[in-house]
C-alpha cells in the first residue's frame, strides 16, 4: 500500500488523491478473521507503518487518511502523524493541506415513479490551497441506494461534469413521464445518505454469512462500492447534521389492519373468491410494504413484485396450499389497487401485473422446495417423510426443536415414530434426553430451556408428557383438521405457542372426538 501510495506524490488535485486513499482503506472491508477487528488491525496499522516511514509517501498516505479514515479514532491518529512528520521536516504534496476541505453546494434524488432506487447527488466545491495555483473546482458525489435490497447502497461514483449530470438529469425528468429529479436540502440528503450507510454496514459486518444483498445480486465488498466507500462517509460529515433522524413512517397493527380492510372491501378485491386466505396473503404483501419498503405498502412495481415473491416471501412465510394458489391473484388485485393510489399511471400498473404472472411460475417452485424456507435438508427429511408439504406449518408447531442446532446432529429424534416423537417432547418439555430416569444421552438442558407446560388436570410429569404426545400425533396427522386451524387463529391473535398448546390440551381433556370436539375447537 506504501509503494501504491507513492501515486499521490505526483497529483495536483487533492479530489484525485482522494480516490486513491478511499479504494486502498476499502480494500479490506467486509474481511472477516475471526477474533480479530480487521478495520482497526489493518487500518491502524496502516498509520502507524507509514509514520515509521517518515517518506514523503508515507506523509501522503497520512494526509489523505486524516481526511478520509474510516474511525474517528484512525483520522486522529493520521493527523498526529502527518503534524509530527511535518515537524521533522518531511515535504507533503501540495494538495495535502487541502485535502477534505470541502463545502457542499447542492443536494438533488433522481428516481423514477416506481420507487425501486434513489440516486443520490450531492455537489461539493473543493476549496484549494491558493497557493498550489489551482482553482476552486465543483465535483458531484452519486450514491445509488436500492429499495428492493433493503435500502443498501448498490454504487458509489464521482464525476467532475457537475453541469452535464444536472442537466442530464433534469432532461431525463421532462422527456420521461416516469422519470422523477427532485432537490432536497443537505440535511435531508445527509439523513438518507447515513441511513444507507448503517444499513449497508450492518449487512457486510452482521453475522457470519457473505455479504450479499437480499435477493442475490453482486456482493457488496468489491468494485466501486467498497473503493468509495471511505470518500463517500467523508463527504457526508462534510454535509449539515439534520435536526431529527430519518425515520421510517410507522405502521402499527391496527393501521395495518385498517388498509387490509380497505382493499378486501374495494372493487379489486371482489372477484377473489376465497376470503381468508385473501386476508392472510393481503397481510403479507402489507407486513412487507411496511417493515422491507421502508413505511411504504402502497409502493409497486416489477422489481418489487419479484423480490416480494421469488426472494423474501419463500423465506420468510410458510404459506399453506390454499394461501400459494391465492397469492399470485391477490398481489394482482392489490398492485391494480394501490398502483392509481401511489400514482403509477395505468401503462405502469399494466407491467407491474405482467411481472406478477411471469413470476408466477418460479413462485409456484420455490414452494416446492422446503429447503428454500431456510431448514435444513435433514430436518425437512423428518419433517416430511410422506411428502406433505402442507403438514409442514403444524408439524414445525408441534416439534420447533427440529430447527434449532440443539438437536440436530441427533438420529435417534424421529417425529415420525412414537419414540421419538416422546423423546423430541422430553427435551421440549424438560430439556431432559433420554428415557428420564435420571440419566440423558449426549444432549444436556439448554441454556434457557423451554418451560415446563404444566396442565391443571395432569399434574405429573409422566401425565403431562402423555397429554403432549397425544395433542403432538394428532398435530402431525392433522386430526381433525379444526384442531390446527384452532391454533393457526389463536397464534394470529398474538397467544404464544405455550398458551396455545395449554388451550388446545384443555379442550381435548374436556372433548371426545366427532362432532362436540370440532365444535370446541371452532369456538375457540
Amino acid at each position: 500500500m506504501l509503494r501504491a501510495a507513492r501515486s499521490l506524490l505526483a497529483m495536483r488535485h487533492p479530489l484525485d488523491a482522494e480516490l486513491v486513499v478511499s479504494e486502498l482503506l476499502g480494500s479490506w472491508w467486509g474481511q472477516r478473521v475471526p477474533g480479530v477487528d480487521v478495520e482497526r488491525v489493518l487500518g491502524e496499522g496502516l498509520v502507524s507503518y507509514a509514520a515509521g516511514t517518515g517518506s514523503p509517501a508515507g506523509l501522503a498516505l497520512l494526509a489523505g487518511i486524516s481526511a478520509l479514515g474510516t474511525s474517528e479514532r484512525q483520522r486522529r491518529l493520521a493527523t498526529e502523524a502527518v503534524t509530527e512528520l511535518i515537524g521533522h521536516g518531511v515535504a507533503g504534496p501540495s494538495w495535502a493541506a487541502s485535502v477534505g476541505r470541502v463545502r457542499p453546494l447542492e443536494c438533488h434524488v433522481s428516481g423514477s415513479l416506481f420507487g425501486d432506487t434513489d440516486e443520490i447527488v450531492c455537489t461539493f466545491r473543493s476549496d484549494i490551497d491558493a497557493a498550489a495555483g489551482e482553482q476552486t473546482a465543483e465535483h458531484a458525489l452519486i450514491a445509488v441506494v436500492d429499495h428492493n435490497a433493503g435500502g443498501v447502497l448498490r454504487d458509489v461514483w464521482v464525476t467532475t461534469k457537475v453541469e452535464r449530470l444536472l442537466a442530464h438529469c433534469r432532461d431525463e425528468a421532462e422527456a420521461n413521464p416516469m422519470a422523477t429529479f427532485e432537490t432536497v436540502t443537505p440535511e435531508r440528503a445527509r439523513g438518507l445518505l447515513e441511513a444507507a450507510l448503517e444499513r449497508t454496514e450492518s449487512l457486510v459486518n452482521g453475522g457470519d454469512r457473505p455479504a450479499r444483498l437480499p435477493g442475490g445480486g453482486d456482493g457488496l465488498t468489491g468494485g466501486s462500492l467498497a473503493a468509495h466507500r471511505a470518500l463517500l462517509s467523508a463527504r457526508v460529515r462534510a454535509l449539515p447534521r439534520p435536526q431529527k433522524p430519518v425515520g421510517i413512517p410507522s405502521w402499527r397493527r391496527d393501521r395495518r389492519a385498517v388498509l387490509a380492510a380497505r382493499f378486501l372491501a374495494s372493487d379489486a378485491a371482489a372477484e377473489l373468491s376465497d376470503s381468508y386466505a385473501a386476508s392472510r396473503c393481503v397481510d403479507h404483501i402489507i407486513d412487507y410494504g411496511c417493515d422491507v419498503d421502508f413505511g411504504r405498502p402502497l409502493r409497486v412495481s416489477p422489481r418489487k413484485v419479484e423480490a416480494f415473491l421469488l426472494s423474501w416471501l419463500p423465506r420468510r412465510v410458510v404459506l399453506l396450499p390454499a394461501e400459494q394458489e391465492a397469492m399470485p391473484h391477490v398481489l394482482a388485485a392489490w398492485i391494480r389497487w394501490a398502483g392509481p393510489r401511489g400514482g403509477l399511471p395505468e401503462i405502469a400498473v399494466g407491467a407491474t401485473l405482467d411481472a406478477v404472472w411471469e413470476s408466477t411460475a418460479a413462485f409456484t417452485r420455490s414452494y416446492r422446495d422446503p429447503s428454500s424456507f431456510g431448514l435444513r435438508h435433514d430436518a425437512v427429511r423428518r419433517l416430511l417423510p410422506d411428502g406433505d408439504l402442507s403438514a409442514l406449518p403444524r408439524r414445525m408447531f408441534a416439534f420447533p426443536l427440529l430447527a434449532s442446532d440443539l438437536v440436530w446432529e441427533e438420529t435417534g429424534l424421529d417425529p415420525s415414530t412414537a419414540e421419538g416423537r416422546r423423546a423430541l417432547l422430553r427435551l421440549d418439555l424438560f430439556g431432559e434426553y433420554g428415557d428420564g430416569s435420571g440419566g440423558r444421552g449426549r444432549h444436556s438442558a439448554p441454556e434457557e430451556p423451554a418451560p415446563r407446560l404444566q396442565h391443571p388436570e395432569v399434574p405429573e410429569p409422566e401425565e403431562t408428557l402423555a397429554a403432549h404426545e397425544r395433542l403432538a400425533e394428532r398435530l402431525w396427522h392433522g386430526d381433525p383438521p379444526a384442531l390446527w386451524n384452532a391454533a393457526q387463529r389463536l397464534l394470529d391473535r398474538g397467544h404464544s405457542r405455550s398458551a396455545v398448546l395449554e388451550t388446545l390440551l384443555d379442550v381435548l381433556g374436556e372433548t371426545g372426538d366427532g362432532e362436540d370436539l370440532d365444535e370446541r375447537l371452532d369456538d375457540l
